[in-house]
Parts: C-alpha cells; structure tokens; sequence
C-alpha cells in the first residue's frame, strides 16, 4: 500500500474507448497530486503515453459481442488471473477497471488481498437492458463513476456508492479541431460538401458496415450531390478500411489519429457512423448525422429479447427520457441499407441538418459535470477523495 501523499493505484481498460478515458484521468491524477501518484495496470497506447506500462497489450481484451468472445474465452480467463495476482502483488490503494464490465467483474473478483477499495469507471446500461446487474455491481465494487446525470439513482437505490462525473466526450479534443485546417491539409476546397464516414472501431463493425455505406454513398451521388468522403479510422483497421474502399465511386480521404478523425468531422456537412460514442462526438462537432448498426444476426436475436429501449443511439436515449422527440435518424439491422441512409443524408444536406443541430444542445448540457470541471478532474477529485 501507498503512503497517504503517494497513492498507488491500478487501472485496467479494455477497449480504445476506455484507453482514452484511463489516459485523461491518468493526466488529471498528475495534476491534482502534484505527480505524485503511481499508476498500474493495463491500457492501450494512449495510457502508455501518459506512462502507464501495461501488464499485457490491451488489445488481447478488445472483443465484443456475445458470440464473439467465446473463441477467447480461455485466453481472457488467463488474462484476468494474471491481473489479479499483479493486484495481489503490488497491494494498490484502489484497483479502477474503465468500462468492459465483463472483464472487470471477473477480474476483480480473482483479487485475493482484502482492504483494496474496487471502483468502476462508466456505468453499464442497466437502464437499456438486464436491471438486476444493479445487484452485480454493489457485490463486486465499492464505488461507480458514471458518465450521464441519470445514472447514479439506479444505483444507489441497492447501496453502491456512485458519482456522476460528467461524459468524456467533452473533453475530447473537438473543441480545438478546425474543419478549415482539415481541408487545407487534405487538398478539399474550401466550398466543397464533404461527407464524413465512421464504420466503427472494431473489425467486425468495419466489415459489416462498409458496404451499406458504400451503397449510401452510391445512393446519394445517383441524387446529384457533388461531394467528397473522409473516412477516420484506427491504424490496426487501416489495412482493412484501405482495402475496403478501394473502389468506392467518389473521391475519400482516409485518415488516422485523432486531431485527424476531429478535424475530419468538423469538415463535414453531414455523417453516417456506427452507433457508439462517435454519435456524441459528432453532436459535438455539430455535424448532422445518421447513425447505423449491424451485428451478428444471432447476437442481435439475443439482444432484442434483452434490451428495455427502442434506440441506439444516446443523445436519441435522452431525448426520449426527457420526453423530447429523438433528434437523430437510426437505421438498424436490416434498415441499415444504402437507400435508407441515402435519403437520410440528402435530408441532412438541407433544413434537416439545421433542425437536427437545434434539437442536440439540451443533451449535450446535460452530460457537463459539476462546479465546473472537467469530466476527468471530477473523476479523479472522485478517486483521491475515496482513498483518503
């Protein structure tokens, strides 16, 4: 264990979502200790970056879907017994696991040493699907910090101690992202109607989704748009992205990292993404969008038995929990088609783009913390606060 002025801590995320969430708190943290903190644990290249050397590479625990994790199940299983015996060893203050409950429950469960204080980092979506993990999360956590306003009743209506820290989204980088600058870099005219396309972080999500949207783009041309694409993706997708648009029918310019994928979004006049987090994003970069998901047919059969709500999306979730109209178009499973998303597009290139902007700003005030602050110094003002 740490001495009070130098708390140890170990974070385990594992997806490039939670990757990004661990990296700002691991900076905020810093901050706020004076850099005296030492951090642990598992995370991709961005917690790298701020220091972190991860136990084993993340992307060993980036899979996702109910069918898809079966083929790993057993590597998985190592991997939660080998970061459990690190907790054991090291003895941090607090163990935090960011996002992938499904990891994180088996994983601090395998932690042997009583006294270690278990917080979560984002809340599952008990309120879309399967409630009683409620009772799941009090047997295994101490603490939960969740990302949206409404959250933390659910929770602490069994007893959990839960935090609202505000959505990471707002911090994210969009803010200082400049569509101008995009254009210049990547030679598109300054006049020119760009289209922004975001298939997904995940490979199964690129390789579902490329082609109805290469077919929205088809649509959208034969409808006498003149227009360019920008395809953000990661670098271990490129390859496949790259390949995948090989033969689109108009011109696009595929980028990676960050300032890239903000910049690309800030350009453009419309979108059409897989639903995630990106749907915040694009709110926030006031980009009209629609927003589309496939997934595999038997998992999808699965879920719907499952789920309570009607949408993906997440400014859509909290419109209709505050009794607004849902904001953004969504075309799911087999509306996910290229004449659908077509038309959703030409819609967006007029007044319907406007009217979607006007409809986004309640949602996106809702999701900015407390006194002020960033969603990652909430969260680590949350952190020190309950190690004290």
């Amino acid at each position: 264990m740490s001495t009070e002025a130098s708390p140890v801590l170990f974070l385990v995320a594992g997806e490039s979502s939670g990757d990004a969430l661990g990296a700002r708190l691991i900076r905020a943290l810093r901050r706020l200790t004076g850099n005296r903190v030492e951090i642990h644990g598992i995370g991709g290249p961005l917690m790298e970056a701020e220091g972190l050397r991860s136990l084993f590479p993340m992307s060993e625990l980036s899979v996702m879907g109910l069918l898809e994790v079966l083929p790993h199940a057993r590597r998985i299983m190592g991997r939660m017994r080998q970061a459990a015996k690190a907790v054991d060893d090291l003895q941090p203050d607090a163990v935090i696991t960011i996002d992938s409950p499904g990891f994180a429950h088996g994983f601090v469960t395998k932690i042997k040493t009583p006294g270690i204080r278990k917080i979560h980092y984002v809340a599952p979506t008990v309120w879309a699907w399967r409630a009683k993990r409620v009772h799941k999360f009090k047997r295994h956590f101490d603490h939960l910090l969740t990302l949206l306003p409404f959250e933390p009743p659910y929770f602490e209506a069994v007893g959990l101690k839960t935090t609202f820290v505000g959505h990471s989204v707002l911090e994210s980088g969009l803010k200082e992202a400049d569509g101008n600058v995009f254009r210049q870099a990547h030679g598109i005219g300054q006049d020119k109607t760009v289209i922004a396309v975001l298939p997904g972080s995940r490979f199964g999500e690129v390789s579902r989704h490329m082609a109805p949207f290469r077919a929205a783009i088809e649509g959208l041309m034969a409808k006498g748009r003149d227009f360019v694409c920008v395809l953000p993706t990661v670098p271990h997708l490129s390859d496949l992205v790259t390949e995948l648009a090989a033969d689109w029918p108009v011109p696009i310019s595929i980028v990676i990292g960050e300032a890239d994928r903000f910049g690309a979004m800030k350009a453009a006049q419309a979108a059409v993404a897989a639903s995630g987090t990106v749907s915040l994003e694009l709110a926030l970069a006031e980009t009209p969008a629609v927003i589309a998901y496939r997934m595999n047919s038997l998992t999808h059969w699965i879920v719907r038995r499952m789920v309570s709500i009607d949408h993906a999306s997440l400014i859509n979730i909290m419109a209709v929990m505050e009794g607004r109209d849902p904001p953004i178009p969504e075309r799911l499973q087999r509306d996910c088609r290229g004449d659908l998303l077509a038309a959703d597009l030409d819609a967006l290139l007029g007044p319907e783009g406007e009217r979607q902007l006007a409809a986004l700003a309640p949602g996106l005030d809702a999701l900015r913390p407390p006194d002020g602050v960033t969603p990652s110094e909430a969260a680590a003002r949350a952190v020190l606060k309950d190690i004290a």
